[in-house]
């Protein structure tokens, strides 16, 4: 059964989250969730719970129930007994487990990439990079958030290794928590622009040597940076 809105004038929390204009779709919870984690104002740590979502986003408590399961088996909410859900939290640990993690599955789509000899896997790649440079300095922080994410699910993509896809929303979780605090801290999209170019530059090499040191650079260099300049911030959140 279709569900209706709970009121004709909701309430709203500013500068938190706006209203979702379709309320029967799981998805648009899911997303003013995400978007207010990217714009900061949904910190690291915090609790959420349905009947503040219900009343700020104008949806009924089963949507958001559904859209915060969801949310919490992707790794981007977390379960604690007897204390709700709360948005993750990524420590030193946890932020260079991912970035390693995120190397090896980057260089496992790398290597399919290049060992694609009809050059489609490639030419994905590059429908990837221009599509994003069209987005690169967009003014809007989530437009760049969303940017950054995308272009990296297509250079798994490209890879057409199903199972990388597969792994893909939970990584994306993680990434959208790290990401959030990397543009809060050092927002500077020509900077993310030229790094991304360096990578699109080596994979286009098909040296996986060149292409292993770009990703490093990207990936292993900037989460060891973030953890240096977060330092203060994720000694508190331990």
């Amino acid at each position: 059964m279709a569900e209706t809105q709970l009121s004709p004038e909701p309430a709203t929390l500013p500068g938190r989250v706006a209203p979702v204009a379709s309320v029967s779709r799981r998805d648009g919870v899911i997303n003013e969730i995400r978007r207010a984690v990217v714009l900061g104002s949904i910190k690291p740590g915090e609790k959420l719970t349905e009947v503040q979502l219900s009343e700020w986003l104008s949806v009924s408590r089963p949507t958001v129930r559904e859209a915060l399961n969801q949310m919490a088996q992707e790794g981007l909410l977390v379960q604690e007994p007897y204390r709700g859900l709360r948005v993750a939290t990524l420590d030193a640990a946890a932020i260079m487990d991912l970035a390693n993690t995120r190397m090896a599955l980057d260089m496992l789509a790398a290597a399919a990439i290049v060992d694609d000899e009809s050059g489609r896997r490639m030419r994905m790649v590059e429908d990837g990079w221009r599509e994003y440079s069209r987005l690169a300095m967009d003014p809007d922080p989530v437009v760049q958030h969303e940017n950054h994410v995308a272009f990296h699910r297509k250079i798994w993509a490209a890879s057409e290794n199903a199972l990388l896809l597969r792994l893909w929303p939970v990584t994306e979780a993680h990434v959208t928590i790290i990401l959030a605090q990397d543009q809060a801290t050092r927002a500077d999209p020509a900077r993310a622009h030229r790094v991304h170019e360096k990578l699109v530059e080596a994979i286009r090499t098909k040296d996986m040597d060149v292409i292993k040191k770009a990703f490093t650079e990207h990936t292993i260099d900037s989460a060891e940076e973030l953890i240096a300049l977060l330092g203060p911030t994720l000694s508190k959140e331990k």
